[in-house]
């Protein structure tokens, strides 16, 4: 085994960011962190030093805030700032150079970060608001506001930052801002309220200038959660300060205040779950300029709200991801006109058209057809999701809404004239603008699609929260459909801002008593419907998912005791300290063991509750020990003890049998680690049992599938695993992907092969839960694991595991370090695997079936080849610990 670094050929850096994100912009984070990626050719590449600078508005460094110096580190991700206090609206530039193993220096590359309004008593705007019923207008009419002012010469900056209650869009001088959509998204409002910051330099002219703000309910003010409108508050305002800085140091500001004038527009209905109604007859041409008459506009109202809860942008920015047109046009046996985009999806349709003045075009928008491939819509429950236009009666008009979004595939079209052109449609997919990160490939092309229908489930449901469904009366931020898909989730997309943003918001909602609701942002108070076993969780599993997956030890310092207060509550609960059994439990929602009449599966819930009780503290251990708290480490590992002593007594026999006979029951037990020794045999022996008395069929439901396969693959029976997962029969992933599947189904059996549903109440045909079987697709077929001891992928464990049904696969993983990639095929006898490891990380790889004398590395024995620290032999396998760079290894493969 040679030095893996003597065949380096070149070395630099790239991809700077700040916390996360590239060059962002308007962020409150007081210290943030930076991170980098190095590049180069060959093996071994080692970061051993950085230096770090960073100035005050000017891109010459010739004045610094910060200089690291030389600091002698391997680290390139979540290094701090430590220069002088951050001021608030203040654009700053960051460069980095790095040192690596043969001293030699890369070049500087320089990226930037702006600071928004950091402290709410900054703001001296005024909320804004519109009194319809004193002006006579709709109560639903989106209210449109605008404000004259003058700039002078030799403008340096200008910056706006806004919000709004309710959701909102600017316009400056005629140009619309809103790339992002759906602003300021959605917190729970009273507590945390985003603001956002715009960078208007170029759009502000010498002289008389305009601004407009258009205003709708969103989640705001519109029903949400199966509450009627006003959950939040009964009126929309808009809050608004526009900052110009000239080059001589002078500055003027223009906010919302009482000069403002007011409107209605051609928004006559806008609504999360209803859609929007627009009346093209009624636009105000012009609206946002400075030319524009406004002398019949009305005065707005200001509304006395309070400012406290303001907080600088921390959502990853929702937007238009992607364009598609229409795969076909459909006539149903009952005569209508469907567009089917090939695709079930969240966004909205745009289209264009030239017709009379009055003409009405109505979409409505629904996911699947019937058995007789009629539109279907009673899924959607008391949710419209249809958009309407009226026709101003010119030509080619355009429409495209702008305040609600659909889930659907098919889209049926009303009203439109003559024959109707798929070019005058598209739909817009819309998500939060994150990041794809992984992809999975292998030789059945069914798991490849199951593969796309996750990917597909992800945009659809990531729209600035994860939330359960994008179609019916719903769309909310479950936390047990966010805990059970956040590792797939992690691969696909980079979600660490994105759920360090929802976690925040579920610790801003955690009750007094350390309970969480079961919806973030809580929509359900009042209800007897918070803090259930495998929801709740979610405030101790997704934080440790991030530190795993990106090594994001700050967040779960801020998290902690969010999720201390968790297990504590848990702790006050049950009728014994140490078994979680009263209260509101979903169960093992929606598996096929369910009894008649219920959601809830057979596994007892209080079985459920006290297994993940010991997961959720076991997991808030291991979080003590990375954050150096030692006397919770030795108070929790106390308490766990005591939970698993007590399931034991509770739930297992003396002659180590579980007294629930369910497929979920035996994978929890074993996947948390509650059962030991002879018992823990007898358990994985009657897990097998219970698969083969099934036929080999699944019958788990949310809290059991997500560690199913991994289960099987950890007691030795990866070829069970296979065979659930490559199963085409019901109840499997690949049934839907059979009956046409674009997403993930909440149900198993959604709908059945005669076209027939499962139900109509509930009944999401695009609900990630199940998707999360995409985690064992990544970590055991094609291997890729963190390793919880160097987390955030800086060593990565790849340990692939073909199993029979497949001669390939192949994921790819872009960490915060690089790709990390592993491909295995077997073919002709012979079984190559290729891996990735990115530069400044390590791997520890496993060749599955061979001997280190049978493998050779891009045609050399493995003692010989580059990179190679360590070989050792083991039973089955041959374990290697390598540096990073691309290796190929070879060898016969047999069964």
């Amino acid at each position: 085994m040679r030095d893996g670094g003597a065949k380096v050929q070149r070395f630099d850096l790239r991809d700077l960011r700040c916390e996360y994100r590239v060059n962002p912009v308007g962020i409150g984070v007081r210290i943030p962190r930076f991170s980098w990626k190095l590049t180069g050719s060959g093996r071994g590449i080692k970061q051993t030093g950085y230096q770090i600078q960073a100035s005050e508005g000017d891109p010459r460094f010739e004045t610094l805030t910060w200089d690291s110096g030389h600091v002698q580190s391997d680290q390139s991700v979540h290094i701090r700032y430590e220069g002088h206090p951050l001021k608030s609206r203040t654009l700053y530039y960051y460069r980095v150079r790095v040192w690596d193993s043969h001293c030699r220096k890369s070049n500087w590359l320089t990226a930037f970060w702006e600071t928004g309004m950091m402290d709410f008593a900054e703001w001296t705007a005024q909320w804004i608001t519109f009194d319809h019923e004193q002006n006579n207008r709709s109560p639903e009419a989106s209210p449109m506001f605008r404000k004259t002012f003058e700039a002078g010469a030799n403008l340096l900056s200008a910056r706006i930052y806004a919000t709004a209650l309710g959701i909102y869009e600017l316009e400056l001088n005629g140009e619309r801002l809103n790339e992002n959509k759906f602003l300021p998204g959605w917190t729970s409002y009273h507590k945390r309220l985003q603001t956002q910051t715009f960078n208007v330099t170029g759009l502000i002219q010498k002289g008389r200038n305009a601004i407009g703000i258009t205003l709708a309910d969103g989640w705001y003010k519109g029903r949400i959660g199966g509450h009627p409108n006003n959950f939040y508050g009964d009126q929309r305002a808009a809050l608004l300060e526009l900052y110009l800085v000239y080059e001589d140091g002078r500055q003027e500001i223009v906010i919302t205040d009482d000069s403002w004038r007011c409107e209605t527009g051609p928004i006559i209905m806008a609504s999360i779950y209803d859609g929007e109604t627009y009346d093209a007859r009624l636009e105000k041409d012009g609206w946002s300029r400075s030319s524009y008459a406004d002398h019949d506009w009305l005065p707005v109202s200001i509304l006395d709200h309070s400012k406290q809860m303001l907080i600088p942008q921390e959502n990853v920015p929702t937007r238009v991801m992607r364009e598609l047109k229409p795969a076909g046009l459909l006539r149903t046996p009952t005569g209508e006109d469907i567009l089917d985009f090939g695709q079930n999806m969240v966004g909205w349709v745009s289209f264009s058209l030239t017709a009379p003045e009055g003409t009405i075009i109505e979409l409505a928008h629904a996911e699947v057809l019937d058995r007789d491939g009629n539109f279907y819509t009673d899924n959607l429950r008391s949710a419209k999701q249809t958009t309407r236009y009226v026709c101003r009666g010119s030509v080619n008009e355009y429409y495209e809404p702008r305040f609600s979004f659909q889930g659907f595939r098919y889209v049926k079209v009303t009203g439109y004239p003559g024959d109707m052109s798929l070019e005058a449609f598209t739909a817009h997919v819309i998500y939060s603008a994150l990041d794809e990160t992984g992809t999975f490939e292998c030789s059945d092309e069914l798991v490849n699609k199951l593969q796309s229908n996750i990917v597909w489930g992800q945009r659809g449901n990531f729209l600035d929260v994860p939330t359960d469904c994008p179609q019916r009366d719903e769309r909310l931020g479950y936390t047990g459909d966010a805990q059970v898909f956040i590792r797939t989730a992690a691969f696909n997309m980079d979600v660490a801002a994105f759920f360090t943003k929802w976690l925040r918001d579920l610790k801003a909602d955690q009750l007094p008593n350390g309970g969480v609701s079961n919806t973030v942002p809580d929509t359900l108070p009042g209800w007897d419907l918070h803090s259930a076993a495998g929801w709740g969780d979610a405030a101790v599993i997704c934080p440790w998912t991030l530190y795993l997956c990106y090594g994001d030890k700050r967040l779960l310092e801020e998290q902690y005791g969010s999720m201390r207060s968790w297990v504590e509550f848990i702790r006050s609960l049950g009728e014994q300290e140490f078994l979680w059994n009263s209260g509101f439990q979903f169960g093992d929602w929606l598996a096929l063991d369910a009894p008649a009449g219920s959601y809830a599966g057979a596994t007892p819930k209080d079985f459920i509750a006290t297994a993940f009780y010991a997961h959720s503290t076991d997991l808030l251990v291991r979080a003590a020990q990375v954050l150096g708290y030692v006397d919770d480490v030795a108070r929790y590992t106390e308490l766990r003890n005591r939970v698993i002593e007590h399931f034991n007594l509770e739930f297992v026999s003396k002659n180590g049998r579980l007294v629930s006979p369910t497929q979920t029951a035996h994978v929890l037990a074993l996947s948390f680690g509650l059962v030991e020794d002879n018992v823990r045999a007898r358990v994985e022996q009657s897990l097998i049992q219970l698969l083969e008395q099934s036929d080999h069929k699944l019958t788990t439901g949310f809290l059991g599938t997500p560690y199913l396969c991994s289960t099987l693959t950890d007691i030795g029976r990866t070829d069970l695993a296979y065979k659930l997962a490559l199963s085409r029969e019901f109840p499997s992933w690949l049934y839907s992907v059979e009956q046409g599947a674009t997403t993930i189904w909440e149900h198993w059996d959604g709908q059945n092969a005669d076209g027939s549903f499962w139900s109509a109440d509930m009944n999401s045909f695009n609900h990630y839960a199940f998707g999360a079987i995409g985690d064992w697709f990544y970590r055991v077929v094609s291997g890729i694991d963190t390793d919880a001891e160097s987390s955030g992928y800086k060593h990565t464990v790849i340990r692939p595991r073909p199993g029979e049904g497949l001669h390939y696969a192949r994921a790819s993983f872009q960490s915060m370090y690089g790709e990390i990639l592993s491909l295995w095929r077997i073919e002709d006898g012979k079984m190559t695997i290729q891996i990735t490891l990115p530069p400044n990380t390590t791997g520890t790889v496993f060749l599955p079936n061979t001997c280190q004398e049978e493998v050779t590395e891009g045609g050399d024995r493995l003692i010989e080849a580059d990179g190679i620290r360590q070989v050792t032999a083991q039973e089955k396998d041959v374990r290697l610990e390598l540096d990073s760079g691309s290796y190929q290894f070879q060898y016969a493969w047999r069964l």
